[in-house]
């Protein structure tokens, strides 16, 4: 090809009023397909006629399974499926969960990468976690283009921050210039074909809901002694990954901070499970006591009164730390 003609873009919260801005600003001579995937529920509706309605004159298409794709038309990521590149064709994975979500930024500009290298652009837009960043740097290692909406103005900082973290982006700019840019950058020719990592092709395959298994996830991952959320299984750390990311034998990844995320959560819950337990316990003990004293025991209702009062104190200490738990970052740093 003569030019970039691959456009992929990834957002979730604070997203849609940049991508409106991108999309109204793009001409309709577009020489590029545009593929957007957006953080949205399984059961999403409105965000195809909410794109749809920013979209100026250019087409926009819901993604479907197979689908042939053109320069100049948009297509967004269907709802619980990956939206995956493959040939001049759209595919839609049913692929384990990546970040927690399906769709995922990441399974998106990994098949772009893989299929279309050097004649990539991949823009990650504002956002929680880190999704895409992981994404952005395949993009980059098969020679494709790099953008990152500036981050001092996106609604939310993570992901434009995360991603210039894991690679070195071509452009760092605000949404009022996304649009003349990319199409500035549509008219260029591609650089240099370079070779695909075998792990940017097996995450790819991951996405499209091939099957994993142990051997395939050691030849880019070493065990962790860390369990999926998802699963239960053992995940294992992918070499060199930037950002740090792990899988799971059945596939499910996460980059460090969404791990964290879901981590904090179970720990949360245990806490609570905990506490609940705790209390019922000296709940249990104080009537125990209560028994002893009627039935004039008194050295046993003393010995489970102490208990009792010690149960509460255990309870009150977790209750410190719930509560703590539930603090602001920033609160938590005071």
């Amino acid at each position: 090809m003569s030019n970039r003609d691959i456009i992929v873009i990834g957002g979730s919260a604070g997203a849609t009023a940049p991508l409106k801005r991108i999309l109204a600003d793009l001409p309709p001579d577009v020489p590029a397909a545009i593929f957007i995937v957006l953080h949205i529920p399984a059961q999403g509706i409105g965000i195809l006629s909410t794109v749809a309605a920013g979209a100026g004159r250019l087409p926009v298409h819901q993604a479907v399974d197979g689908m042939k794709f053109e320069r100049g038309h948009v297509y967004l990521g269907a709802p619980d499926h990956h939206l995956l590149l493959s040939g001049d064709h759209i595919q839609l994975g049913r692929g384990p969960r990546e970040n927690m979500v399906r769709p995922a930024i990441d399974a998106l500009f990994r098949s772009a990468a893989l299929h279309h290298g050097p004649r990539v652009i991949g823009v990650v837009l504002s956002g929680l976690l880190s999704d895409g960043a992981a994404g952005l740097n395949a993009i980059k290692r098969c020679g494709g283009t790099v953008v990152v909406q500036d981050p001092a103005e996106a609604i939310a900082a993570e992901m434009p921050n995360r991603a210039l973290e894991a690679t070195t982006a071509d452009l760092c700019v605000t949404a009022a210039r996304l649009g003349d840019v990319l199409s500035e950058l549509a008219r260029e020719p591609p650089g240099a074909v370079l070779p695909i990592a075998p792990d940017i092709r097996l995450e790819v395959e991951i996405a499209a809901g091939e099957r994993i298994g142990s051997a395939p996830l050691a030849d880019i991952a070493d065990p962790a002694a860390l369990t999926c959320p998802s699963c239960g299984g053992v995940l294992s750390e992918v070499r060199e990954a930037r950002p740090a990311r792990f899988r799971c034998q059945v596939g499910h990844a996460y980059t460090a901070d969404a791990l964290a995320k879901e981590q904090e959560g179970q720990v949360d819950e245990a806490l609570r499970v905990a506490l609940r337990i705790i209390e019922e316990r000296a709940e249990l003990v104080h009537r125990m006591a209560a028994d002893g004293r009627r039935s004039g025991r008194s050295a046993v209702a003393e010995m489970y009164a102490l208990r009792a009062a010690e149960y509460r104190e255990y309870a009150d200490m977790i209750r410190r730390v719930v509560l703590k738990s539930l603090d602001p970052p920033d609160d938590r740093r005071k």
